[in-house]
């Protein structure tokens, strides 16, 4: 093989889950090109990956919008004469790129039944048995038996990494980093639960980082505004609001340093655990056989058994009971005295 390409255009967490595809495919095959095609603005992120020979964006919403811009890039595909292609995500856009790739190898999952016209090699998803680095692994059973990597390892730019311990050489105490956001509303656990959690990290000596992407500020500040509320003294001095001022490098930099990192289920969630950064995230809509729970020993996910979870893959945008149990019934003293250990550990 001299030339791979691996397309997987969903969202942020689950192209960080296929970091182990990659770079098993680099100890298959150490001295082929290996291209990595993502969805829009997560290109700088995954570039110092070492295992990476190039990325490139799929930005359906903005640059590549319409079907121009699918039609380009699939010319710049077709292009790069690919001897092997693999898509790691499952749709019709995705499979007609596969044949733009003139692959004589094209690696897809057996469902949808349409994939059969876009793939010459199928592999099933398996997706009540296996989690989901397991399940993308599985696209490489076509090539034979090799040696595979099961954990992400994600690299980190240097400018990033050199201005993140700027930052951090001037605050005090563990660092617990705060998400109170996420894509679907019904992943989001109270903003009143996330201020207690921090107010009370504060109080012990430790410093809160409030982080959130694009259209999370005002949830931020919702969380910020609740927890100098209830704080006296100088403790707010140790209280910072990161939100909308981070590239998503950079983000991924500050995480890599904090002593905890409370969240809910999201995308900067696998950034951390996959860092070894001690993880303490709240689930609710989602459930671990769904496959995409943290990993690792300093990895904990507080969830309330509620008979309804889960109510889908991702969680919709408003609970279709109406009541959000899943997310209002895990108690903040539970989720604190985990967090507690984390920052403070004996």
């Amino acid at each position: 093989m001299r030339r791979i390409g691996v397309l997987n255009t969903a969202f942020l967490g689950d192209a960080v889950l296929t970091l182990p595809l990659l770079q098993s495919l680099r100890l298959h095959y150490p001295s082929a090109d290996i291209d990595f095609y993502v969805r829009g603005g997560l290109k700088k992120f995954f570039r110092p990956h070492p295992d990476i020979s190039e990325v490139f964006e799929y930005d359906k919403r903005k640059g590549q919008k319409g079907i121009a811009g699918f039609l380009a890039l699939r010319r710049d595909i077709a292009s790069r004469r690919y001897d092997l292609w693999i898509s790691a995500h499952a749709s019709m856009r995705s499979g007609l790129l596969a044949l733009a790739s003139g692959a004589p190898v094209r690696i897809g999952y057996s469902k949808p039944f349409l994939n059969a016209l876009y793939y010459n090699r199928l592999v099933e998803r398996r997706f009540t048995e296996l989690d989901e680095i397991e399940r993308l692994l599985e696209l490489l059973r076509p090539l034979g038996p090799g040696p595979l990597s099961d954990w992400p390892e994600l690299a980190l730019g240097v400018e990033e990494q050199r201005a993140a311990s700027h930052f951090f050489a001037a605050l005090q105490g563990p660092v617990l980093g705060v998400h109170p956001g996420s894509v679907w509303a019904t992943k989001r656990w109270p903003v009143e639960a996330f201020a207690s959690v921090a107010g009370k990290a504060l109080q012990e000596g430790a410093t809160v980082l409030l982080f959130g992407g694009p259209g999370e500020e005002d949830i931020v500040r919702q969380v910020k505004a609740l927890i100098a509320a209830g704080q006296s003294g100088t403790t707010t001095t140790r209280l910072h609001d990161c939100s909308g001022s981070l590239t998503l490098p950079l983000l991924a930099a500050y995480i890599a340093r904090l002593s905890c990192y409370l969240t809910n289920d999201s995308g900067p969630m696998h950034i951390a655990w996959s860092r070894r950064v001690p993880v303490t995230a709240v689930f609710g809509p989602t459930v671990r056989s769904l496959g995409f729970f943290p990993r690792g020993i300093s990895s904990t996910v507080l969830e309330a058994d509620v008979e309804c979870r889960p109510c889908g893959l991702h969680g919709p945008s408003v609970c279709p009971l109406g009541h959000h149990h899943c997310m209002t019934r895990v108690e903040p003293e539970a989720v604190w005295q985990d967090v507690r250990a984390k920052l403070f550990p004996q």
